[in-house]
Order: structure tokens, then C-alpha cells, then sequence
């Protein structure tokens, strides 16, 4: 079977991790279409791989969490009849260390508290030790973060945005948000830092995948067709950010920020280390450790959370709340 060279397959790589399209890089490097979609495949099944198993153990801080909005197909208003479950928005749940840089963990799928458990009970297998959270004021994490971490102690806080009225309707302001006129920071679990709750490093994140990956890229055509080839783009653009990319405050990787790695990776050990998963792991059950983040499948129901066998999370309060304002289960 033909393959390409491994400078072939680098090229292609550092095209899609700067931004390039599906067509673009293959235009770019002179390869057709499908051999850049079955590179993407093989390297982010890897790069799933690779980081599912060697993030572990990480000393965290300081950690933010996020959500990005994308889709896959077509928006969820514009579904075509046959393709429901199959197009809609997705989003992609965030992590990052406020220290290091280092995004330690990441989940595709809907923005649900389904999703939400998932990724934040990957997140709690990830980072050790009493460490600080932040997130948006998304409901869906208050119930998520406290089954999560049942037994653990954390330190807890949301940052709420309060905005304004939207703009006028028009032309210019179409895609103009609402203002935001203030923030309100709720502490929730333990004893925060409230000088350091603050979302600003994962929304900064948010940023950089929107202009490292062309799937993100708002009012283009180069959106994602399959839900699959999403994931296997996060994947690769997590690989390139933890590993390769310096940071330019830290003046190294965040994986070396983290000491999760000695060494710059270069795209080429991307390339390496994806040849040695398709060759010795793949096919490898027992060398597969930990089950990958791909597991966790959009547009499909994954396993509710089961309730802690000493309390019930229909019984757990918000702190503050009266005890006649009961916060129902994830559903």
C-alpha cells in the first residue's frame, strides 16, 4: 500500500495545525483531498492516545473551564430532514492550567450535564492533590464538579457575566454580542481564591483554537462534515499545543511548563509517535491503558451519572440556598 513519506506527512501536519483547510493543505503540499482526511484519522487517533495515557498525575494550581460552540454539518436550525444525530452544533468542554498552559483535558460532545460529568470526572482523574476551579456559571457544572469530586478536597468558584441588552438588529452588528457590564464571582466548594477566579486564560485558549484550526473559523465553508474528523482535529490541535508550540510567556511548551516532558517536540515526533501507536499499541489491547476520550461519543447518549450511594445529588444544596431549594440531578 502506498504511504506517504514521513516529510510529506509533516508538511501536511503543519499546515492543519497553523489554520489550513482540508483543501488548502492538500493544495499547499500536492496531495489529494482524502490522503490529508486519512492522515488527520490516523494522526488524532494517536494524539488521543498519546496524551490519554502520559497526562496523569499533573500538580495543578489554578484550572479553568470552558465551553466552545462549533458544528458539525449544518447549525442545529438548519439540520436537513435525515441528518438529525448526525448534524448540529457541538461544543468542546476545556481545561487549562492557569499556570503551566497546559490543557490537560478536553471532551467533544453536547453542552449537557451529561457531557459535563464526563468531562469533568476525566479532568479529577487527571490532576492530583487540592487544586482551585473556575468555570463560567454554566449550571450544568455545580452538580458535575461535586459528584466528581466526592470525597476530595477542592476549591470551587464560578464567574458569572452579567451582560447588558443585546445590540439592534442590523447589518454591523449581526454577530456582535451582548455587552457585558459586569461580573459577579460565587464561591462554591472550599475556600477559593477570590483574586485569582478569573476565565480569562481559557477564553484566551478559545481564541487560539479558533485560529488554529479552520473548522472553528466562523462564516466559512470549512466546518466539519463528520463528527469523527472534529474530534481526531482537537485531538491533533492539543498534540501541537501541548507539545510543539512555545509559549510565549513561559518560553517553553506547556508539557514542559507541566513536566509532563524534558524535551521541544517537533511535528516530525508527532509523526514518529503516531507510526509507533498504528504499529505496537493500536492493535494492542493491553498496551491501551486508560480508556481515550474518544469513548465519550457525540450525538449519542453516554451513561447518566449514578447518584453517590450516601447522598443523593437531588439532597445537595448551593451553599446559601435554603433547604427548600433543592438542585434536581443532571438529566
Amino acid at each position: 500500500m502506498n504511504r506517504l513519506a514521513p516529510e510529506k506527512r509533516t508538511q501536511l501536519l503543519r499546515c492543519l495545525v497553523e489554520g489550513n483547510s482540508i483543501r488548502g493543505a492538500s493544495r499547499l503540499v500536492g496531495v489529494s483531498k482524502n490522503t490529508v482526511i486519512k492522515l488527520l484519522v490516523e494522526v488524532g487517533e494517536a494524539c488521543h492516545w498519546y496524551q490519554n495515557a502520559h497526562l496523569r498525575h499533573l500538580k495543578c494550581e489554578r484550572v479553568q473551564l470552558d465551553e466552545i460552540w462549533s458544528f458539525v454539518g449544518s447549525k442545529a436550525k438548519n439540520v436537513p430532514e435525515g441528518k438529525e444525530g448526525r448534524y448540529g452544533d457541538i461544543w468542546t468542554w476545556v481545561a487549562i492550567c492557569a499556570d503551566t498552559k497546559l490543557v490537560p483535558s478536553w471532551v467533544v460532545g453536547y453542552r449537557d450535564a451529561q457531557y459535563a460529568l464526563a468531562f469533568v470526572e476525566d479532568l479529577a482523574d487527571r490532576v492530583d492533590g487540592r487544586f482551585q476551579i473556575t468555570s463560567d456559571g454554566h449550571v450544568a457544572y455545580l452538580d458535575t464538579i461535586r459528584h466528581a469530586f466526592d470525597g476530595r478536597q477542592i476549591d470551587y468558584a464560578m464567574l458569572v457575566k452579567l451582560y447588558g441588552q443585546s445590540p439592534e438588529e442590523g447589518a454591523s452588528v449581526r454577530y456582535s454580542p451582548a455587552e457585558c457590564i459586569g461580573t459577579r464571582k460565587r464561591p462554591i466548594a472550599g475556600n477559593p481564591d477570590m483574586q485569582h477566579v478569573s476565565t480569562s486564560y481559557v477564553e484566551r485558549q478559545n481564541l487560539t483554537m479558533r485560529m488554529s484550526m479552520r473548522r472553528f473559523t466562523r462564516l466559512t465553508n470549512g466546518f466539519s462534515k463528520k463528527v469523527e474528523n472534529h474530534a481526531h482535529a482537537v485531538a491533533l490541535h492539543f498534540m501541537h499545543y501541548n507539545f510543539v508550540r512555545i509559549h510565549k510567556t513561559l518560553r517553553v511548551s506547556p508539557a514542559m511548563a507541566a513536566g509532563v516532558t524534558e524535551k521541544l517536540w517537533d511535528v516530525e515526533d508527532i509523526v514518529a509517535m503516531s507510526d509507533h501507536f498504528h504499529a505496537e499499541v493500536k492493535n494492542n489491547r493491553q498496551s491501551v491503558r486508560v480508556k481515550p476520550l474518544e469513548d465519550y461519543r457525540p450525538f449519542r447518549p453516554v451513561r447518566p451519572p449514578a447518584p453517590p450511594k450516601s447522598v443523593s445529588l437531588k439532597a445537595r444544596l448551593i451553599p446559601g440556598q435554603p433547604r427548600s431549594k433543592r438542585r434536581p440531578s443532571p438529566k
